[in-house]
């Protein structure tokens, strides 16, 4: 459906109540989608809390919601991470938490909003989405609408990427989300570099220890910080970043899945694999009450997760390139993958990459991983100044 704009009125998101309705606003959008996962409220919620969420140490942000009348047709945020700019040294705004009834003049209307908001803050260009940070979900879905989202990442309605397109955003990276049948053993040639790499010696694989578990994911963290510092777009997590994110994940972490490889004595290279607990949350309908929990509980713990998704993984830069690098990313992954097969899990996603990570893509295709879902961040300059 087509209309003008002047039956679209954008308001800004400030109440508990407001927050809530822009949490759930796409629940019609995506009422007859059977891939759609509903997100757990309380998890929302605290992502969009400004108290809570320690990414607005170094950030600030804004959210509206579209109304046609009294019924809600879409929201938006647009965001700062002053991090960002120290890191990577330019001035860009990030929008995000996109959803739209399929009407390009309400995308408009909402991306106006968001564009004026940001260059009133010194911003000439916006990009994303990002919900919220670049640490959070990344990039909207352009291939891959068929089958649901995992842990921590995206879906979206195939509507979209044209809407994006007719406003003037332009591809900035894709992002790519390989797939992997756990049972396929490692072809040969593979196979034999591992077990090469494991008799010599030179590296140290250890499951994480849980009785010290603040100080190993300290350790995790550097790592990924160093090893994903060159990487487009990055910014490190904070230290009260990693906290968060070490108390978010506790409940799933398990020490055979998230592995810290030695080398030389020293901490080099780290691979954490989490359940896919979308699964759980789509049995729920994104609420853990009244028996929600229940069936988290025994969808998690009272029998092995046969989904994984590996979010985090990284060798430091100080090997990367290397033969060394090579063979430790191997061994993490084939020793991860006996280990989460032994217990039941046949399937897994590796998450996110970037198209020109070709070292990594080249790993991941040597093993038998496939591309199957593609997440697209977008990009528009100059930002426009329309209120």
């Amino acid at each position: 459906m087509k209309s003008g704009r002047s039956d679209i009125k954008i308001k800004p998101v400030r109440t508990k109540a407001e927050i809530k309705a822009f949490v759930r606003m796409p629940d019609r959008l995506y009422a007859n989608d059977p891939n759609w996962v509903r997100p757990l409220m309380a998890e929302r919620m605290a992502l969009l809390d400004r108290t809570k969420n320690p990414f607005f140490q170094h950030a600030e942000a804004c959210y509206w919601m579209a109304y046609r009348g009294a019924e809600p047709v879409g929201r938006i945020s647009a965001q700062i991470d002053h991090s960002h700019e120290k890191s990577v040294g330019e001035r860009v705004g990030h929008f995000g938490m996109f959803e739209c009834v399929n009407d390009e003049t309400v995308a408009r209307s909402l991306f106006d909003k968001a564009e004026h908001w940001l260059k009133e803050k010194g911003c000439s260009c916006i990009r994303g989405p990002f919900n919220l940070s670049t640490n959070g979900e990344c990039g909207l879905l352009v291939d891959g609408f068929q089958t649901p989202p995992v842990l921590m990442m995206g879906h979206g309605l195939p509507y979209y990427p044209k809407i994006l397109k007719n406003m003037g955003y332009r591809k900035a990276k894709d992002l790519l989300a390989y797939e992997l049948d756990l049972l396929r053993p490692l072809p040969p040639r593979i196979a034999r570099f591992v077990s090469s790499a494991e008799r010599s010696g030179n590296y140290v694989l250890r499951n994480i220890d849980m009785n010290n578990y603040d100080q190993e994911l300290r350790t995790i963290i550097d790592i990924f910080n160093d090893a994903w510092s060159e990487n487009w777009g990055f910014v490190p997590l904070t230290e009260d970043e990693a906290k968060h994110l070490a108390k978010e994940i506790r409940p799933i972490v398990s020490p055979h899945r998230v592995r810290i490889c030695d080398f030389k004595g020293e901490p080099v290279a780290m691979f954490v694999t989490l359940p896919d607990v979308n699964a759980a949350i789509k049995e729920v309908n994104g609420s853990l009450l009244p028996f929600g929990w229940w069936t988290m509980i025994r969808r998690l713990f009272l029998s092995y997760p046969r989904r994984m998704r590996t979010p985090l993984m990284g060798v430091r830069k100080s090997l990367q390139k290397t033969r060394h690098s090579a063979a430790i990313s191997l061994l993490m992954i084939e020793k991860t993958r006996q280990e989460v097969v032994q217990r039941g899990a046949n399937w897994a996603e590796l998450s996110w990459i970037l198209e020109d990570n070709h070292g990594m893509r080249s790993i991941l295709s040597e093993i038998g991983c496939e591309i199957y879902k593609t997440y697209r961040i977008y990009e528009k300059e100059p930002v426009s100044a329309q209120s």
